[in-house]
């Protein structure tokens, strides 16, 4: 493992809910870290606590107890303002259903985020066409959502997720909607994204086959991560 210290760690990670007197359980203790140009393969039944992991990870979510450390620095004494400028420039998400904008071309729902972040239109336009070109979507770009297949659509959201150029990806059964060939492709496109671009990606999936070819394997057991074989 590098020296180098990972690009998003959670230490100690406790999250429970409170349903009227009970309190439910669901992270206890949770450790987990990865580093720059990794994908971590998060596999766990349903209910199981995935994705409260991916959103405390992405800092959508508190935690009760523990830390969540990007790029070394720790977070959960940020302001709520602060934690939006983070989880603007150094975490990128892909769901399992793509939320692009239906009224905007392929190259303008990747332009925006970079728009927002503060990039001129050009060096956005730019950037977007080379990361849609990057993912085999050259000729679409000036299609709406509509207008493109599912695992393009994904496509469009992976570009979309690396535009501000994150350190950190995080993805929630990213191919959950899609047929395996098209899974595959989608697949393929996510991890030359992580290697090309030395991101950190944590990512929940059901699919074993693609798990098997990410860099590690992880489970939560009673609350705790658990590496796997």
């Amino acid at each position: 493992m590098s020296n180098d210290p990972p690009a998003i760690y959670l230490d100690r990670i406790e999250r429970h809910y409170l349903q009227g007197d009970d309190r439910l359980d669901i992270l206890k203790g949770a450790d987990l870290a990865a580093w720059p140009g990794q994908s971590v393969a998060l596999i766990a039944p349903s209910g199981a606590g995935k994705s409260t992991l991916l959103h405390i990870a992405g800092l959508l979510e508190h935690q009760n107890a523990g830390e969540v450390f990007i790029n070394a620095k720790a977070t959960s004494g940020l302001s709520d303002a602060a934690r939006t400028r983070l989880r603007r420039t150094e975490i990128g998400f892909v769901y399992q259903f793509h939320h692009l904008l239906p009224e905007f071309s392929a190259l303008e729902n990747v332009m925006l985020p970079q728009m927002v972040r503060g990039l001129n239109k050009r060096a956005a336009e730019q950037r977007s066409r080379e990361l849609l070109g990057y993912l085999g979507l050259k000729d679409r770009v000036g299609h709406r959502p509509g207008e493109l297949s599912g695992g393009e659509q994904q496509r469009v959201a992976i570009a979309r997720a690396v535009a501000n150029a994150p350190r950190v990806l995080l993805a929630d059964e990213p191919t959950g909607n899609l047929d395996p060939r098209t899974s595959e492709r989608v697949f393929a496109a996510l991890a030359q994204l992580v290697r090309a671009c030395g991101l950190a990606a944590i990512i929940a999936t059901h699919n074993m086959d693609l798990a098997a070819r990410m860099d590690r394997r992880v489970t939560l057991r009673d609350g705790r991560v658990v590496e796997l074989e």
